[in-house]
């Protein structure tokens, strides 16, 4: 049977590859979407901190023995006491000023993240194994999926799942709310807003890290490998509607299906078909598919 001239096998392969990479999408694109929506901070250092994530992981792996269990807590641990510290000492004091100036002091992060990890492990990348228990395939009958690649659409489909609950279904996620819309009244409370603040946006670059530990074993970890995804990422948040966390969950992984079937039918357009689909979505609905007019 074809379809689209090619053979259903290979379209069922690419779209479960498209899945995988669409979860990559949804797990950095949630980060971001709760960065935004909560906090109203455009972060360009997204990338950056998904790079750092993967490099925690080797670094542990290689010079503490740290593997690859450990590594899924405490890197992106690790990667969120550093985002809350640069929260702390900068970005704090750019919140009553136009938005412009914390993207651009992020953007300023992630190029000096990405300078230091050039410089200390070179531009080439690392390999990083996967764990023993997640190492084999399953025969899907259409194609071979490795082990650790449908744990990867599990794990980010869980964390998704959960940030969204926490978010939306939780009375933190509607004091989290409440306070990006009136911090003085909540304050008054006796919540601690700063704090919280805080706290956010450390959850929010510990996504990207988790992602990053996630990714280590697929992709070669590299001081670069953050700065051409987030391009796509901040597509996909768009896509989805800026700020929102369904948005950016949904969108990043409808974005990594569409991906993989544009390999099959059309593969000169893979690299562009993200943005094609938002410069669409942003003529039908400037708000994005889940964002507020």
């Amino acid at each position: 049977m074809t379809v689209f001239g090619m053979p259903l096998p290979v379209i069922l392969g690419q779209l479960t590859l498209g899945l995988v990479n669409g979860s990559f999408y949804a797990l950095l694109s949630l980060g971001l979407a709760v960065i935004f929506g909560l906090l109203g901070i455009v972060n360009f250092a997204h990338g950056a901190f998904y790079m750092l994530g993967a490099f925690a992981a080797y670094i542990g792996l290689q010079y503490f023995g740290v593997n690859y269990w450990f590594a899924l807590v405490l890197s992106p641990l690790a990667v969120a006491l550093l985002g809350m510290l640069i929260e702390r000492l900068f970005l704090r004091h750019l919140y009553s000023l136009d938005p412009l100036y914390g993207l651009l002091l992020t953007f300023g992060v992630g190029l000096i993240a990405e300078g230091i990890m050039r410089d200390r492990f070179g531009a080439s990348g690392k390999s990083y194994p996967v764990p023993h228990l997640l190492q084999g395939a399953f025969d899907l009958g259409f194609m071979v999926l490795p082990i650790y690649r449908a744990w990867v659409v599990v794990a980010s489909l869980a964390v998704c799942a959960i940030t969204w609950f926490l978010i939306e279904r939780t009375r933190l996620g509607a004091t989290l709310r409440a306070a990006t819309e009136n911090a003085r009244l909540v304050q008054a409370f006796g919540i601690n807003v700063p704090l919280m603040v805080m706290g956010t946006y450390g959850a929010g670059v510990a996504i990207a890290a988790l992602a990053g530990v996630l990714a280590a074993p697929v992709v070669q970890v590299s001081p670069l490998m953050g700065s051409s995804l987030v391009i796509v990422v901040f597509a996909v948040v768009v896509v989805g509607g800026m700020g929102s966390i369904a948005g950016a969950i949904v969108s990043g992984l409808l974005l990594g299906v569409a991906e993989g079937l544009t390999k099959v039918v059309y593969p000169e357009a893979s690299n562009i078909v993200v943005f094609v689909i938002m410069a669409l979505v942003l003529i039908w609905r400037p708000a994005g598919l889940f964002g507020k007019e």
